[in-house]
């Protein structure tokens, strides 16, 4: 699918153009063979790093090919299942051109289309960088909602309620976030190397939001490596935990099989049929219950004392 937007400075609605003209945003999505070949026949585009933007695995880098910039990133979207994924997105920049192409559905395109973000297609450079921000704002906002989830696992911790699931729930969460790592910190090389200059011209207004962009990203990073550690310890505290509970209980029924043993022993001595001391005696039996039972009060206060329940 190629769609042609236009929007000028002093447009107030951005409008859908049936053909290109100078100064419009090619949207390029999920393009065909065929639409593939006529943006390189139109705009004398290189077909393979058109294809690599439709590569799944493609990771954020600049090109440059005479006077066409490619820049790819990638951003985050939510798929058909709720789960969190990556798709790349390339940027070409040449002369009075400026496409965007992905393999599905740019999330902050719908910003755009419904005049959220004011913008103009004719400012192609500024254009890039405020795609680019609404990138990074989205990973800002999924890496919040994990940072939550996250505390409210922790905050089970303290009161023993986490389950198994939510032991699955972590294995998603560092998937996603190893995810959006590995396309973070490329994606900060990518800027810093726009800062330059060299493969999009850039005002001073614009290097300040490049600017921003890495600071954002960076914190996103920060953000990331925090979770992940914060998931490793909780983890680590509850293998601790579950291991003290599971050596308490193991010694508490080893007591409870000590003071079980103990009466057994004497009863079962005095239930034999042979001769024994004391038993033509009326206080025999009882002497015995007393026995026994003073043996496990010692046994209960030696454990007592050394801590063991």
């Amino acid at each position: 699918m190629i769609k042609y937007y236009f929007k000028s400075l002093r447009s107030e609605h951005i409008q859908e153009l049936d053909n290109y003209k100078a100064g419009c945003w090619v949207y390029v999505e999920a393009p065909s063979e065929d639409e593939i070949a006529e943006l390189v026949k139109k705009f004398g585009l290189t077909e393979g790093h058109l294809q690599d933007a439709l590569d799944e695995d493609e990771m954020p880098r600049l090109e440059k090919e005479g006077e066409q910039s490619y820049i790819y990133v990638r951003f985050a979207y939510r798929n058909t299942d709720g789960d969190i994924e990556t798709a790349p997105l390339l940027f070409i920049f040449s002369g009075d051109i400026m496409l965007t192409v992905s393999q599905i559905r740019l999330p902050a395109l719908d910003s755009f289309l419904s005049g959220k973000i004011n913008f103009a297609t004719t400012q192609r450079a500024k254009l890039i960088l405020l795609i680019l921000q609404q990138v990074v704002d989205r990973y800002d906002s999924y890496i919040s909602k994990t940072s939550k989830q996250i505390k409210l696992i922790r905050s089970r911790l303290r009161g023993h309620e986490i389950s198994n699931q939510d032991f699955i729930d972590f294995v998603v969460i560092e998937d996603e976030l190893n995810e959006f790592l590995s396309s973070l910190m490329p994606t900060n090389a990518t800027l810093r190397r726009l800062l330059l200059g060299r493969y999009v011209p850039l005002f001073a207004e614009d290097q300040d939001i490049v600017e921003d962009l890495l600071l954002n990203n960076e914190q996103s990073i920060e953000a990331c490596n925090s979770n992940m550690q914060s998931i490793i310890h909780i983890r680590e505290a509850y293998t601790s935990i579950s291991s003290n509970n599971l050596n308490r209980t193991i010694k508490i029924l080893t007591i409870f099989t000590v003071l079980i043993m103990l009466p057994s022993a004497f009863y079962g001595m005095y239930g034999m049929n042979i001769s024994l001391p004391f038993q033509e005696e009326a206080w025999a039996f009882a002497s015995i219950v007393a026995f026994t039972i003073l043996v496990n009060l010692l046994v209960v206060f030696i454990a007592r004392r050394k801590r063991i329940f």
